[in-house]
């Protein structure tokens, strides 16, 4: 091993990273040090043993590669004896879980800022997930901050770049960098999860499809897999090209940034089916020819419909949600004889809960869905999902089968949780505080108020005891809750890397088959002026609309 140089550095983090890491500009990583630094001090806050293995890869973005070559070198020099990196520098965040938990790594460091833009003067992210594959837990997150307050070095050693873009092995004394192929993996296990067999019969019969990858990093595992493996079309992919500004665009699979997508899917010559997924591979956007599917019923069918996927075939343990995401799926498994969890927004939740084998399906409204075949939420898994049930319906009945049937279909069985979110997105972070301490000083007046319609029974802050560890997570998201069953939930997202955003999600079940064809805004039309009044959103930020609706 080349020399080992410790170099002097200072205390450089202003904020604890979360479950999703750490997210600034690049120009905040470039700086001498800062990066480093927080390898330094990720490692600091783990047992390295000898031998040890580390998964390593990101979304393509800006400085992906660069940021690479120095978590190698410091690899090397903290103590383990092996990184596997994926060609080019690519991962997605659900293959490299899966990279994890099938070569036993000791975890893996994910560079990324998700569904954030991307370039020299945009995003960059990086965060650290252990073995089991998922999240760091917050002991290591806390860990990892505490360290960040008092770090004044860290090792890095004396060696030239590794060629990350060739597959194969490169030995530096004991130390190895193992270049694997960023597809095959995940794609082999896809292949075991899902009936591809029918899937291919599905696109054999004339069934289209639009998949935007949204020049993000699922565009190689979508080529792969809808193509090559299914049969799909070229031309049913779009933006699949990876670049390191993603084509300059927000790759985040929603209505509004994936406008491309939706105009296209809303042409009288639309496709059967469209999908995207974002920046890093784990959320995705379900469409059908002139139709949206909001993640929280996307969750509940896939659930309702998991016995049609070979993987699922033997039922589920159970289900869970994130508190924002709507109460849709609960009523598939109060149907189902299962549990159903309700838990704080962040996938290391659900990884508690699927390393005890309590759920295997699990889903947030913010179109992340996922099960037990890695420990993060997965686009692709998700599309797979939909074009499994699609092939097995078709099949069944022997006659085309859509997406706005499947959806309907359900909501005549379970009824339909009309349900809709509202982000205003680089709020000054002293008024979106503002707002959220305003609504908290009425949880005493605003229980049996009553708003039109609409009658106040309760409102907190979500809390959650975790029934795996025991531990207490509270301050999780205002809460106000109405007598119907009805709700309205106000919580502050920490994805972006200026200001705040605000969310604000509304929801009211409806057993009506009648008010199906309703469109969202206009069914929850009251509700959104309720939160807008109870607020005080507009005078106290200035903001006359959202920036995203969803």
């Amino acid at each position: 091993m080349a020399q080992i140089i410790t170099r002097q550095t200072t205390p450089f983090l202003d904020q604890k990273p979360g479950t999703s890491g750490l997210r600034k500009k690049v120009k905040v990583f470039a700086q001498a040090n800062y990066l480093e630094n927080f390898v330094q001090s990720i490692f600091d806050s783990i047992v390295i043993p000898k031998g040890a293995t580390l998964t390593l890869g990101g979304d393509g973005r800006f400085y992906n590669k660069t940021a690479i070559q120095t978590i190698i070198k410091m690899a090397a020099a903290n103590g383990f004896a092996k990184v596997i990196v994926g060609q080019g520098g690519i991962l997605s965040t659900p293959a490299a879980s899966h990279i994890i938990r099938k070569y036993q790594t000791l975890g893996g460091i994910i560079l990324s800022a998700s569904h954030n833009p991307a370039g020299p003067d945009e995003d960059f992210g990086i965060k650290y997930n252990t073995a089991n594959g998922g999240p760091a837990p917050e002991k290591i997150t806390e860990a990892i901050f505490a360290k960040s307050k008092t770090i004044s070095q860290y090792k890095i050693p004396n060696l030239v770049d590794v060629d990350i873009d060739a597959i194969g092995e490169t030995q530096i004394d004991d130390f190895t960098v193992q270049v694997i192929h960023p597809v095959s993996n995940y794609a082999d296990l896809m292949a075991e999860l899902f009936d591809f067999s029918a899937i291919k019969a599905l696109f054999k019969s004339g069934f289209s499809m639009k998949f935007d990858a949204m020049h993000a990093v699922t565009g190689p595992y979508a080529k792969a897999i809808l193509v090559e493996r299914l049969g799909a079309a070229e031309s049913s992919l779009m933006n699949c090209e990876v670049s390191e500004t993603f084509g300059g665009a927000h790759p985040d699979p929603n209505l509004t940034y994936a406008h491309e997508l939706v105009e296209i899917l809303y042409k009288d010559t639309a496709p059967d089916f469209g999908a995207a997924s974002d920046g890093d591979g784990d959320r995705n956007m379900i469409l059908g020819n002139h139709f949206f599917v909001t993640p929280s019923d996307s969750l509940a069918i896939i659930a309702a419909n998991a016995s049609l996927i070979p993987a699922y075939q033997q039922g589920l343990a159970g289900v869970a949600r994130s508190m924002p995401t709507s109460g849709a799926v609960d009523r598939v498994a109060a149907k189902m004889n299962i549990p159903c969890y309700e838990t704080p927004t962040g996938w290391k939740f659900f990884g508690n809960l699927m390393d005890a084998d309590k759920v295997t399906l699990c889903g947030e409204e913010s179109f992340g869905t996922g099960s037990n075949h890695v420990r993060e939420k997965d686009g692709l898994w998700a599309v797979l999902c939909w074009l499994n049930i699609i092939a097995a319906k078709q099949k069944i009945s022997g006659q085309k089968v859509s997406v706005e049937q499947i959806v309907k279909a359900h909501w005549a069985e379970f009824g339909r949780n009309v349900y809709s979110r509202h982000d205003y997105e680089a709020i000054p972070t002293e008024a979106a505080n503002g707002v959220m301490a305003h609504i908290k000083s009425q949880f005493t007046t605003l229980p049996n108020q009553k708003f039109g319609q609409y009658t106040v029974k309760t409102a907190d802050d979500f809390s959650y005891t975790d029934p795996v560890d025991g531990s207490i997570s509270t301050g999780q998201g205002v809460r106000i809750l109405f007598a119907c069953g009805s709700r309205i939930v106000f919580r502050l997202s920490g994805t972006g890397t200026e200001g705040a955003t605000l969310r604000i999600y509304l929801e009211a079940y409806d057993a009506d088959t009648k008010n199906h064809h309703l469109d969202a805004q206009a069914a929850l039309a009251e509700m959104i002026q309720i939160a807008l009044e109870v607020s005080e959103l507009k005078q106290r930020t200035g903001r006359s609309s959202p920036t995203v609706i969803t």
